[in-house]
Order: C-alpha cells, then sequence, then structure tokens
C-alpha cells in the first residue's frame, strides 16, 4: 500500500503531536515552521504550563486530559527526561466554585482526585499564601506543570527519528481550481505536494486560512512574568506550593520553581488582538504592575521581589474558547488544527491523536470541534 503523504504547517505542540503520531502511524511527513519548534513567537514556547483536569461541564476536556497525561507520562518514560512535575494544582474560589462543582463527576470518572479544603485547612498546609476573599479551595492531586518548550522539542525529536522530515521556512499555500489547494510554496524557492495539508499554525492559522479560519480567530497578546523568591526559600518553589488558579477574584494563575527561573505569574484577561509575527513582546509596564500587586497581595513574602524575566505570548482564541480539528468543507484534502484559547497546551497528545485519524481518514470531525459551530 502507498504511503500517504502529509504536510503539517507548524511545529507548536499541536503540530508536533500530529506530525509524530502520523509517521508513527507509517505516514511519510513533512513537518514545516517558520523559525522552529517551541520558537519565542509561538504559543508553545516559554518553560512550563498547567496540567489539570476540573474542565467545568466540559466533560470531553477531562477526558481529553486523561488521554494527553497518559501519553505525556509514556513520552517521558522513553525519553528518560523530566517533562512533567506532578506537584498538584490548587484551586482558590471566593462565592461561585461552580466550575470545579460541575467537573466532579467528570474528575473521579478519570481519575482525577480531588480533595476539598476548608480556607484555615489550607491556610495551615500552605501558610506563605494570604487566604483572604477565598471561600472554598480544592487540590487537585493528579496535577501539575509541563516543561513546555523542552517537551516540544521532545516531541519532534521523536518526530525526525521515526523518519519525518523537518523543514524550517515560511509557507506560501498556491490555490487552482476552484480555490483548491495546490501546492506549498516554501520560502526557500522549494514547493511540497502532498495527500493531506494539516495546518496547526497557532496565533497564524486564522490569517493562513482567513476565509475559512479568520472570522473566528483572534490572537490576543498576553503576560507571563517570573519574578525571584527570597534567597534560600524554598516556600515559593515546587517543592512546597502546587502550582495555583485563583479565581477568587479575578484570574490569574501561576507556577512556583519553573526549573529555578522563578515564580510564575500571569492573569488570564484577554488583551489587545495583535499580529503574532510584527508585534514587540517588551512587556506592558501596566500590567507588569498588576502582576507585581497581585503577586504582593496572595504571596506576601513575595512582596517587592524583583522581576527576574518576563514573556509576551498570545492566546488564540475563539469565539467560545474551545478547540478547532476540523476538514475544510470544499477541500477534504486540508485541516484545520487550533483554537487553543491559552488552555490547549496539555491537551496535545489527544489532539494530535483526532488530528492524525483525520488526516488517515480514519475519522470524522466531532462536531464540538468543527468550525461550522460558529455560523
Amino acid at each position: 500500500m502507498q504511503r500517504k503523504e502529509i504536510a503539517v504547517i507548524g511545529a507548536g505542540v499541536f503540530g508536533a503531536w500530529t506530525a509524530w503520531l502520523l509517521a508513527r502511524a507509517g505516514a511519510k511527513v513533512t513537518l514545516v515552521d517558520a523559525w522552529g519548534p517551541s520558537n519565542s513567537r509561538s504559543s508553545s514556547g516559554d518553560e512550563s504550563r498547567i496540567i489539570r483536569g476540573a474542565y467545568g461541564p466540559k466533560g470531553h476536556y477531562v477526558r481529553m486530559t486523561d488521554r494527553s497525561f497518559g501519553l505525556w507520562e509514556e513520552l517521558e518514560a522513553a525519553a528518560s527526561l523530566r517533562l512533567i512535575r506532578r506537584i498538584g494544582a490548587l484551586w482558590l474560589f471566593g462565592d461561585d466554585d461552580a466550575f470545579v462543582r460541575d467537573s466532579l463527576g467528570f474528575l473521579r470518572q478519570w481519575n482525577f482526585p480531588l480533595a476539598r479544603l476548608t480556607p484555615a485547612e489550607a491556610a495551615a498546609r500552605f501558610p506563605q499564601v494570604n487566604w483572604q476573599g477565598v471561600r472554598t479551595v480544592y487540590l487537585e492531586e493528579r496535577a501539575g506543570w509541563l516543561l513546555a518548550r523542552r517537551a516540544v522539542q521532545e516531541v519532534v525529536a521523536r518526530f525526525t527519528a521515526a523518519g519525518g522530515e523537518l523543514r524550517i521556512a515560511r509557507v506560501e499555500a498556491r490555490r487552482g481550481a476552484g480555490g483548491r489547494l495546490d501546492e506549498l510554496r516554501l520560502s526557500d524557492g522549494s514547493s511540497l505536494r502532498a495527500d493531506r495539508y494539516v495546518f496547526a499554525c497557532g496565533p497564524w492559522l486564522g490569517a493562513v486560512l482567513p476565509d475559512w479560519i479568520g472570522p473566528w480567530m483572534r490572537p490576543t497578546r498576553q503576560e507571563v512574568f517570573y519574578f525571584g523568591p527570597p534567597p534560600g526559600e524554598p516556600a515559593y518553589t515546587d517543592t512546597a506550593l502546587p502550582a495555583w488558579l485563583d479565581n477568587a477574584d479575578g484570574s490569574w494563575y501561576g507556577i512556583p520553581g519553573n526549573e529555578h527561573r522563578g515564580f510564575k505569574i500571569s492573569c488570564n484577561d484577554l488583551g489587545e488582538v495583535i499580529d503574532p509575527t510584527k508585534v514587540d513582546r517588551a512587556p506592558d509596564p501596566g500590567r507588569l504592575a498588576r502582576a507585581r500587586d497581585r503577586l504582593a497581595y496572595r504571596f506576601p513574602g513575595m512582596a517587592g521581589a524583583p522581576l527576574l524575566e518576563s514573556r509576551t505570548c498570545q492566546y488564540e482564541n475563539t469565539p467560545d474558547r474551545d478547540l478547532i480539528i476540523d476538514r475544510h468543507p470544499d477541500d477534504e484534502r486540508v485541516l484545520a488544527v487550533g483554537g487553543g484559547s491559552g488552555h490547549g497546551f496539555k491537551l496535545a497528545p489527544a489532539v494530535g491523536e483526532l488530528a492524525a485519524a483525520l488526516a488517515l481518514d480514519r475519522a470524522t470531525p466531532d462536531p464540538l470541534f468543527q468550525v461550522s459551530r460558529f455560523r
């Protein structure tokens, strides 16, 4: 049987997993990226991502997280390389904890142990946290964080070891009669033809597929900051504190430790829409000031901590903040994978499985992730 030839455009976490799983299935795969795997412009760059199970009433994401967790663990074991820090995740809520309560049945079904704590119990276990304004606390024991950049690079290394080809080039889609994709022209002057084209372009997905994805994709500027804990103080490392998601007043999250890079904090509020190629990535002074204030409020021992590093990245948001994994309605050879919307990194192994199955004609698009849901 002739091997199916597949081009995957985008070597972020979605594209990397899709390409690797396709290569393992026997396809001839070319993975193309303009700047390389986990580059600093991509949404898969930076050092760390939280992996957790709670997803409100969206049980399909709990199932996908469970599947992804298993695949991340398989990759880590095969690589003999640390890719996951299993430190748990603290959820902090004010008066409304429906997001986790709506997840309880799914969490039990997919084996995500969850402990509910009173603020007093939480304060006894984690005295470095200011629990003011917090009414309910949950500790997700299976959760933790992924070493993001390292993980993407390891997946791509596995892909090339399986016979896949990685090319660093800008891609231009050339279309023929009826608007169907004819070939990809690369910035090195070569062309690429395939049986299937999987576009996993992160924040560029709408620009690459403007008529189909463009109206439904908004890349927004997001800021991440790493602050330096006091010298010799373990309380703000991941040996003493889980990852945390603070919904008691606003929506903040963070990861302690980060392989000694510092204490990470960020806000989920969406920033302005950006061009991810051209945007200057210097930190925004207003967002930095807000992060300093929030850090000092929730973690008083970190008040006045120096800024060690910052990252300006982006979310690629769909209208409902859900994924896109779909086949083009007018060209069955073209697939789109994206819409991570700030929460997709951990789901990438399961996303890659779904996308690979579509590319190999072993599945049909799931209505949950079809673009037609927006119309």
